[in-house]
């Protein structure tokens, strides 16, 4: 997944589904999208999928093919954010949040949310960066020592 292009909008449309209810056949996945798709469409986009390594199909016996999703979808979503951000904001999340936070659109839980997501980054970085100052001392101990 590292190397290729995100889903198109409509592979991550059956990548939904196949989240949501699991393994299926196309004409399963087909009569789940809830728009009226080709079916020899949602075929293609299905194969396209197995060839890109996002999902699998199988098949057992005389039972139609059924495909998986391969992929979580937190781990899109995070690829997707992650390029959205490289590209709008040159990789910098602060307009982004700034954007958010400054627009009526967020609710109270989600606000207090975004502060304890906060609080525990600046707890990673402190640790990090207190386990990076104790590596410092070591190896300047380690030199006095001749090591």
């Amino acid at each position: 997944m590292e190397d290729q292009q995100d889903p198109t909008g409509g592979e991550l449309e059956l990548l939904s589904v196949l989240w949501e209810h699991g393994a299926l056949s196309l004409s399963e996945v087909h009569d789940r999208l809830g728009r009226d798709l080709g079916y020899t469409t949602v075929q293609t986009r299905l194969n396209r999928l197995v060839e890109k390594g996002w999902a699998e199909k199988n098949k057992t016996g005389k039972q139609p093919t059924h495909y998986a999703a391969l992929v979580q979808p937190d781990a899109v979503r995070e690829r997707q954010l992650d390029h959205f951000v490289e590209r709008v904001a040159q990789g910098s999340v602060v307009p982004l949040v700034a954007h958010l936070v400054q627009g009526n659109s967020l609710t109270r839980d989600e606000l207090t949310e975004l502060k304890n997501l906060i609080r525990d980054a600046e707890r990673r970085h402190e640790a990090s960066a207190s386990d990076a100052k104790g590596n410092d001392r070591s190896r300047s101990g380690n030199k006095a020592k001749g090591n």
